[in-house]
């Protein structure tokens, strides 16, 4: 069953390093207080307990923060962009 990711989360490759700060692509961006990072199974977890660089599909609020993050398995960043 796919998960329910919002079709606006774009996919992206995104660098964790820790703290509150993540790079997509060349660009250094925070995560919004209330972020929300999803791993390949769907669960919530910590952005300390991510390291390293993952394609995710990524909503970033009104500020520019990146506000929720879905890890994609091999099938999702196989599969075609959703239609808008």
């Amino acid at each position: 069953m796919p998960r329910p990711i919002p079709v606006a989360a774009k996919k992206v490759v995104m660098t964790f390093a820790g703290s509150a700060r993540v790079m997509v692509g060349s660009d250094a961006r925070l995560l919004s207080p209330g972020a929300q990072i999803r791993d390949q199974q769907n669960r919530i977890v910590l952005p300390s307990h991510v390291a390293g660089e993952y394609k995710v599909r990524a909503l970033v609020d009104n500020s520019g923060q990146v506000h929720r993050v879905w890890i994609l398995t091999p099938e999702e960043i196989a599969a075609p962009d959703p239609k808008k």
